[in-house]
Order: C-alpha cells, then sequence, then structure tokens
C-alpha cells in the first residue's frame, strides 16, 4: 500500500468517540484513513458487499465471540485482515480469538502496538494483493507459452513424475504418436533405449546440483524408440520447469548433427568478452540468476562484486584505446589469477567463482560466501593483487585500482538487475567517500532505512540543515472554477531538495509526530516564500488567491496570526488573497485551537479551508465547531465518483456542504470523463494532473476555462 493512498478501515466499536479515536490514531501515524463504524454482524455484510476494506478493527469486551464476523469473511472470500483490541490482557482469552481468525490482539490504551500492527497487517495485504495479480499475469503467460509451444518446431514435451503431461505437435510426431491422448501417461524411460535411459535417470537424481543442472541443459545424445518400434539418435536437454502449476521436467529433442562440437565451440564463443576472454555480461547476468535461484531453494549465500577500473577514463584518454585495451587484457588476467587461486586453494565450500567484464572499464564477480565479513577479505584480496602488480605499456609504468562494491545475494535478494545496481551503488561511495575521489577501496552496500526521517533527530538535524542552506523549493497547482467564474486560484506544494538535487516530498521529509518547532519554521519559510512571489504575480495584474496548507504546530501556536499580520503588511498584500489549510484529522484532533485559529486569520481578512474532509466517521460534526470557506474532499471521494456502488454517498456528502454554503474542492481529478458528473452535483472547484501537474511558476491559463 502506497504512502499516501488511503485505508479503508472498518471499526467494531460501541463508542462513536473511541472509534474516531482510533480512527485519528492511524491518521496522526501517516496512514490516511477512511472510517467507518458498524455495530453489528448485518452492518458488517453490507459493510463488505458495499465495497472492499482494507482493514477491520473489533473492539470486545468480557467474553464477546468474534466467530461469527470471521465466518461472513470467510464465506463471502474477503481478504479482510482483523485486529482485536481488548480492555485488558487474558492470554486464554487471546489464544481463542487469533484461533478464530484474529491476526492480533491488542491492549486498547497500547496505541504504539496498534499503530505498528495496523502497519503490518496492511503491508502484508499490499503483498498478497500483489501476488494474486502476479499469479494471474503468470496464467497468461502460461497460456501464451502453450500456445506458442504448439505451434514451435522444436519437440517439447513436459514430464512429471517420469510421466508425460505434455507434448507439442513436433514432440508427437518425433516419437510417431498421432494424438496426445496416446501419450499421456506413458513413461519417459519407454521411448529410450536402455543406455539412454540410464543416461536419463542419472541426470534427473542429479539436478538438485547446480552444476549438473547446467549440463542437464546441453544437448546429450540418446536414441528414442518412436511407437512403431524404430528407433532414432537425437539430442535431448532437460531442464526444471512448471506445468499447470507444478514442477516439472522440461524435455526438447532435436535431430543429432554432424556439426554438435562446431555448435558448441559458437555457443562458448557468444558467453566469452572477445577482448580479454573473461565471461560477458550476457552471460554473468544468466549466471547471476541462477545464484539467486541457488540462494533462494537451498539457502545458500553469494555475494556480488562490482569492480570498476578507478580513473579509466582519464587513462585512455593519456594512453590512446589500444593502449588502454592492452591495459584491460592484462587487468582481467591480473583478476584470473587471484580467482584460480581462490579455486586451487579451495577458500570457499564451493570453489567455483564466475568473473566477468560488463563493460568497458567494469567487472563483476560472483562466488559463495560465508558471511557480510568473508566477501569483504576476498574483495580485499582481489582489490590488493590488482594495487601490488605494476602495469607495463610500451615501456611506461601505470598503476591500475579498483573501487569495489559489495553486495549479498541471498533469499530475500531482489531481482539480478537491482542486485547489480546495489553493487554499483556500492562501488560509486567508494569514490564519493574519499577525498580525492579516487577510489582504491572496497564498501558493502547498506539498505537505506524506509524513511530515515522517522528518526526524530536525524529529522530536526536535516530539516534544520535544508532550511539553513534554502534546499526547498515552492510548486503551485491551479485549482479551476467549474462555476463559470475567473477566478485565479493555486494551491502551495512544499519539496525538499535532496543532495542530488531530486525533489522529495512532504511524505518523506515530515515525520508524522513532528518535530514541532520545525514543522512552524517549515511553514513559515513556505509563507514568507509565497507571498514574495504571489506579490510579485499580482503586480503585473493578477487577481490570484493562494491555498497555503499548515501543519498541526502552526494551529497550535497563538503568535502565529500577529506575526502574519506583520508578514502581509510587508508585502503589501491583502489578507483575502491567501486562504489557510489544515487537514480534517489536524482540525478533530485540535478543534478549539483551529476555532481560535480560524478566528485570528479570518479578522486578517484571510480564508479558512479544511482538506480531506471525509475521512471521518462523522466528518459534518466538525462543521458544527468550524466555519470554513472551502472544504477540499479526501482523494478517494474523487475514485468514488466513478463507481456507481459508491456514488451516491459521495453525491450526498457534496450536496450536504453546498446547502451549508461550502465552496467545495474535488482534487485529483485525472481525465474529463468525470467533469460532467462534479458539474451535475454541484461542485465548485476542481483540481488535478488533468489540468496541470504542480509547476514552479504560476503560470496556468485560466482565460480557457
Amino acid at each position: 500500500m502506497s504512502k499516501n493512498s488511503t485505508v479503508f478501515l472498518l471499526l467494531l466499536e460501541p463508542s462513536q468517540n473511541d472509534a474516531e479515536h482510533v480512527a485519528s490514531l492511524l491518521r496522526n501515524s501517516g496512514i490516511p484513513t477512511r472510517a467507518n463504524r458498524i455495530e453489528n454482524e448485518e452492518d458488517l455484510v453490507e459493510a463488505l458487499n458495499q465495497q472492499v476494506w482494507d482493514l477491520f478493527l473489533i473492539r470486545v469486551h468480557q467474553d464477546a465471540n468474534i466467530t461469527p464476523y470471521m465466518n461472513q469473511i470467510a464465506q463471502m472470500e474477503r481478504d479482510l485482515p482483523v485486529i482485536v483490541l481488548v480492555d485488558d490482557y487474558d492470554a486464554e482469552r487471546t489464544v481463542a480469538l487469533m484461533k478464530s481468525g484474529a491476526r492480533d490482539v491488542i491492549n486498547f490504551e497500547a496505541e504504539k502496538h496498534i499503530v505498528l500492527a495496523a502497519k503490518r497487517e496492511l503491508g502484508n495485504l499490499t503483498i498478497r494483493r500483489r501476488l494474486r495479480e502476479l499469479e494471474l499475469q503468470i496464467n497468461d503467460a502460461e497460456q501464451r507459452c502453450e500456445l506458442l509451444l504448439d505451434n514451435s518446431k522444436d519437440a517439447v514435451a513436459y514430464v512429471n513424475d517420469g510421466m508425460h503431461v505434455y507434448a507439442n505437435a513436433s514432440y508427437l510426431n518425433f516419437l510417431g504418436y498421432d494424438d496426445l491422448d496416446d501419450l499421456i501417461c506413458v513413461p519417459v524411460l519407454d521411448t529410450l533405449d536402455a543406455e539412454s535411459a540410464e543416461k536419463y535417470k542419472t541426470i534427473t537424481k542429479s539436478l538438485s546440483d547446480p552444476k549438473a543442472k547446467a549440463a542437464a541443459a546441453e544437448d546429450v545424445p540418446v536414441v528414442t524408440e518412436r511407437a512403431d518400434g524404430t528407433t532414432i539418435k537425437v539430442l535431448m536437454s532437460l531442464s526444471e520447469a512448471s506445468y499447470d502449476g507444478e514442477r516439472c521436467l522440461q524435455i526438447i529433442l532435436r535431430p543429432e548433427k554432424d556439426n554438435a562440437e562446431l555448435e558448441e565451440k559458437l555457443r562458448e564463443m557468444s558467453q566469452l568478452d572477445l577482448l580479454t576472454g573473461l565471461y560477458n555480461r550476457q552471460y554473468f547476468m544468466e549466471h547471476l540468476a541462477e545464484v539467486k535461484e541457488a540462494a533462494v531453494t537451498t539457502g545458500s549465500q553469494y555475494a556480488l562484486m562490482y569492480m570498476a577500473v578507478d580513473n579509466f577514463q582519464r587513462l585512455k584518454g593519456e594512453l590512446g584505446i589500444a593502449d588502454a585495451d592492452v591495459i584491460l587484457r592484462e587487468l582481467a588476467h591480473v583478476l584470473n589469477e587471484q580467482t584460480d587461486l581462490a579455486c586451487v586453494l579451495g577458500e570457499d565450500a564451493d570453489p567455483e567463482r564466475v568473473l566477468a567484464r560488463l563493460s568497458d572499464d567494469i567487472f563483476a564477480l560472483a562466488c559463495p560466501v560465508s558471511n557480510a565479513n568473508h566477501a569483504q577479505e576476498i574483495a580485499e584480496e582481489y582489490r590488493k593483487h590488482v594495487e601490488d602488480h605494476l602495469f607495463e605499456v610500451e615501456g611506461r609504468t601505470q598503476q591500475i585500482t579498483l573501487s569495489i562494491g559489495i553486495t549479498l545475494v541471498t533469499e530475500n535478494s531482489p531481482n539480478v538487475k537491482d542486485m547489480l545496481g546495489r553493487a554499483q551503488t556500492a562501488s560509486e561511495e567508494v569514490r564519493e567517500q574519499e577525498e580525492s575521489k579516487e577510489g582504491n577501496g572496497i564498501r558493502m552496500y547498506q539498505s537505506k532505512r524506509e524513511n530515515p526521517m522517522d528518526d526524530l533527530d536525524l529529522a530536526i538535524t536535516m530539516l534544520e540543515s535544508a532550511l539553513a542552506n534554502n534546499s526547498f523549493k515552492v510548486l503551485y497547482q491551479p485549482i479551476i472554477s467549474l462555476r463559470g467564474k475567473g477566478d485565479e486560484h493555486y494551491e502551495v506544494f512544499i519539496r525538499m531538495l535532496n543532495e542530488k538535487g531530486e525533489e522529495v516530498s512532504p511524505y518523506e521529509f515530515m515525520p508524522p509526530s513532528g518535530p514541532t518547532e520545525m514543522a512552524s519554521k517549515i511553514d513559515k519559510w513556505v509563507i514568507m516564500q509565497t507571498i514574495r512571489q504571489l506579490s510579485e504575480h499580482r503586480s503585473r495584474g493578477h487577481d490570484t488567491k493562494l491555498f497555503i496548507n499548515l501543519t498541526a504546530e502552526t494551529l497550535q501556536d497563538k503568535t502565529f496570526p500577529s506575526w502574519l499580520n506583520i508578514a502581509l503588511q510587508s508585502a503589501k498584500l491583502p489578507g483575502d488573497s491567501l486562504i489557510f489549510q489544515i487537514s480534517e484529522n489536524n482540525a478533530i484532533t485540535y478543534t478549539k485551537q483551529a476555532k481560535d485559529f480560524c478566528k485570528g486569520v479570518q479578522a486578517l481578512h484571510c480564508k479558512f479551508s479544511i482538506n480531506q474532509f471525509g475521512l471521518a466517521l462523522n466528518p459534518f460534526n466538525l462543521l458544527k465547531h468550524l466555519s470554513p470557506d472551502y472544504i477540499k474532499l479526501e482523494g478517494s471521494f474523487t475514485e468514488d465518483l466513478q463507481k456507481e456502488s459508491q456514488k451516491e454517498q459521495a453525491k450526498e456528502m457534496i450536496k450536504q456542504l453546498q446547502e451549508m454554503g461550502k465552496m467545495t474542492i474535488v482534487p485529483y481529478v485525472e481525465s474529463a470523463s468525470i467533469l460532467a458528473v462534479l458539474w451535475q452535483v454541484g461542485v465548485n472547484y476542481i483540481q488535478g494532473y488533468y489540468l496541470q501537474a504542480p509547476s514552479a511558476s504560476m503560470n496556468y491559463d485560466f482565460s480557457e476555462e
């Protein structure tokens, strides 16, 4: 589940206030939550029929029984994780509830535990949903593959437990069978002569060995016995495969040819780098895939090393292409020496190492290791062996060094390209960590935390640095009137620029729980920047107004209205050019402060807006205490308006807001198809990428609307 996607939460909770408290707890932790409270089993059935839910929290008292609810979820075949909240812990009851199907049982007061469990279950749910999508894609791919096999000229069959389960037309013709039904359940051994049958048995028994698996994929000469009793010499290759969801063995038969030796030579040549004689990139990537498979199936651990020649482009410019190639050939020989030495000494449990040249000045090594320290020791041996070698070209001595990046290959490693990317990143960091930028070192890849800003101390340091270095950027996205008005509105967004100059959204750089002072400082920085740009923009004849989002920290700052008054006077801007916007969740959590804040900014003629409206269990209750000028709906309602099953609920909410005299804004408008619906229900303003993405300047042409 992506960081800013809305989570649909079901709550079985007798108390409206407690239900709202739990929903707010998740929102405050950074989970955009749209909740619905139910009271009984009938409500659950109705809710499950209406839409797909992401999480179900059940509050139980004493000996309450959750079995009827779990049965309904199972009967309707819904993948809905359930967490039970209790008033006090009881080991026996906890076991009973988890046997009934609860994923966790947590004390209602243990708020941090609730948040962690919710994030865990939502993460697991995302994985399960993705798995189901992949299964559909696999099924589709298998159907396409079967169609290709049926029309293939190669004779292909699948075997399970020694029996044929599938054969294409070429295979049937090869063995003289008219129909697949005649071959199904015929043992493979019955289609081979005695000597070939022994070869087949030997190969299949040893397929668990990676070396034997590679040998089995090569063509083996055998003699097949056809249905009519005649025999024919063929080349057979075996490989593990999957058919109809079951692991099996794939057999490919080809006619025996006189030039088999030549074909083998060509195959070997296709795996080698012509300049150095090492394996080439294509072969290495295929080998890396086999290494990953071995790590998954056997639990083995390997190291992938990315070896970059330091300052090679400068060396190439000094020596010329021809002499640079001489250096590369000698370097390949030096690396191969170290590889051969390790294999002879048997330093590893499995001494096999595969060395390859990936590109001009990049080499790579894959080898088995026992742990990270072992991998670093091996890398250091290669680095030192190259550093100590004196390279000579036309009487001139050259010293070559390597920056070696290492990543471990385990059952939990990503795909092959990402693994190589990790090793490359580590290699590049070798040079970055050295003042001279000359490299000549090794570095183990370190996984980055999902969000380093979750560390509050680190967050404060990074944000202070960003403010000091002016490493923030303001963007503007237009908000367009649907009612024919020529109003010029933009919403202000902020991005932080990282060390590479890339934009980072607030979802990443603002931790959900603070830090308090920094959030308020960033709000003021944004306001000062936008006021300055807005003043300049309005001086060119525009009557533009800006929506500025504020954090809960600014909402609680009693000195903010007086500070804002001074800022507006300095910029000579009217107060009605600014519309301050806070989230519904912050408005609910700090209702009293929000009420005082609203009075304070409206006294300066500024407007007030609530965004993400509709997430609360009873959002209209908030409007009894606050009187915002604008209401921006939560983004999931935009999707609801395009679904027949959800459309009426969203329409009713907009209708109620219109009757209360609120100006409504619908975000995330991504196509023209929804505009007619929005017009019909009376929406005042729309916003989204269909109109324009956030931009560094206020350049939207409102006259076209």
